[in-house]
């Protein structure tokens, strides 16, 4: 029997996340971002369609310069306004009974003891359907918007952030034992101190003595997500996430790189099938192939390479605002990371490939153009390649959503795709068959760890 797929909407409170330009169509209300009604309203399309989650994604800080200058991002509301989406979470999940609401979170912008606190508050208001997606934050204006000079080493993030996991490990999963709230108004107990325990963490970055002021959610720790994809960030991943997004160009690369990361994974200790893929992909959907085309050719005069070029760049390191849209890649000088310029020269191989080709490449990565059919045969390529999840990318909200589910799921649910219902229980049940992390994870080491001195 084929695995259901699971299925992420991929949003950003904010007007221009990914498809840069799009927002200008007609029907598009990302412009409504500000909205409340806007998300709440998106989130029960999303569940009356069967996702799995309701992903957001943030920052805290700006992209590098483009141009010399961060007026770009202003101008083309390139994730600028951009909301908290920690404070929309609570209504999605009063308004939805299923579904997931996984929020970014980077180790940069909250102490660790009030992010568990906020984190369990909302798995215990959604009845345990919260995710975390653990980022360390690659913006140099992040780093300094919270007081630094400039940003941590690559490396070195990912050593900050095994702190900040082990100290909200230690308060999910070590703080309370189970049973330890009893709420008896007969003998007037109303939790068991000798079950209630204070963590005293000290650290390099972090003095938690504890104990955990909220008691254990549905699922004591969120499920886990995280992107990255430097050997540090999937190393980081092995050990820790239950879901990794990817952004492979094709199902022959996916496959070498989850086969690749769950050999890490069993490295540490844990089972291959507890890390799962979500894959990165937009859509675009005709009755036929020849009105596929066509949307997408539409979709593309609206699409703003210069946005696409400043996200891509700034995300990098390096400033690619000085250079001609038609300036061959081989003459661009940039000392920050140079994989996506290489990246283009291997995807065009016929000619020099140019700034413009970057944007235009960049805007249609993961983009798959056909009819429901074609869509479908192509996810089960990306099934067959160990993909456990799809994150829908939109070019516009509600329209790519609603379209998706319209159209796509139902053929998907025909060849067993794709659920046709809900499963009772957390997120992490409907994911795993269990509400809580397995032993094998290394939060789990802290069941049971602490006792009263």
């Amino acid at each position: 029997m084929t695995t259901p797929l699971q299925f992420s909407a991929f949003v950003m409170n904010t007007t221009s996340h990914i498809a840069h330009g799009a927002w200008r169509r007609p029907e598009a209300r990302q412009t409504d971002f500000n909205s409340l009604e806007h998300w709440v309203s998106l989130a029960t399309t999303l569940e009356a369609g069967t996702f799995d989650y309701i992903f957001f994604a943030d920052v805290v800080g700006l992209y590098g310069d483009y141009q010399g200058s961060w007026r770009k991002f202003v101008e083309s509301g390139l994730q600028i306004p951009s909301n908290d989406p920690m404070v929309v979470a609570s209504a999605i999940a009063h308004a939805t009974e299923h579904l997931g609401i996984a929020v970014t979170s980077s180790i940069l912008q909250t102490h660790p003891f009030q992010f568990a606190r906020t984190m369990s508050t909302l798995d215990h208001a959604s009845n345990g359907r919260i995710a975390w997606n653990i980022v360390t934050s690659q913006s140099a204006n992040a780093w300094r918007n919270f007081g630094y000079d400039d940003i941590t080493a690559h490396d070195d993030r990912y050593v900050w952030a095994d702190e900040y996991v082990d100290v909200v490990y230690k308060l999910w999963e070590g703080s309370w034992d189970d049973g330890a709230l009893i709420a008896d108004k007969e003998s007037g107990l109303h939790a068991d101190f000798d079950r209630v325990h204070k963590i005293n963490h000290v650290g390099t970055r972090y003095r938690v003595e504890g104990p955990h002021l909220v008691a254990p959610s549905p699922q004591r720790t969120p499920v886990l997500f995280q992107a990255g994809s430097s050997p540090a960030g999937r190393a980081f991943a092995a050990r820790n996430a239950e879901a990794q997004f990817i952004m492979s160009p094709n199902p022959r690369a996916a496959k070498t790189l989850i086969a690749d990361t769950r050999a890490l994974v069993t490295d540490a200790g844990r089972a291959p099938e507890d890390l799962q893929f979500f894959q990165g992909l937009s859509f675009v959907i005709g009755s036929t192939e020849e009105e596929a085309t066509r949307k997408a050719a539409e979709l593309d005069e609206f699409i703003d390479p210069t946005t696409i070029i400043a996200h891509a760049a700034g995300g990098m390191g390096f400033d690619l605002g000085s250079y001609d849209l038609d300036t061959p890649i081989g003459e661009i000088e940039a000392e920050g990371n140079r994989s996506t310029l290489a990246w283009v020269k291997e995807a065009i191989t016929d000619r020099e490939p140019t700034v413009r080709d970057l944007a235009e490449i960049r805007s249609r990565s993961g983009r798959v153009v056909g009819t429901p059919e074609s869509i479908a045969d192509v996810l089960e390529d990306w099934r067959a390649a160990g993909v456990g999840g799809i994150n829908v990318v939109n070019s516009t909200i509600p329209g790519s959503y609603e379209e998706f589910i319209d159209h796509v799921l139902p053929v998907l649910r025909d060849r067993g795709l794709a659920r046709r219902d809900y499963a009772d229980g957390t997120a992490r049940r409907r994911a795993t068959g269990r509400d809580r992390l397995p032993d094998t994870h290394p939060a789990a080491a802290y069941r049971g760890a602490f006792a009263h001195l």
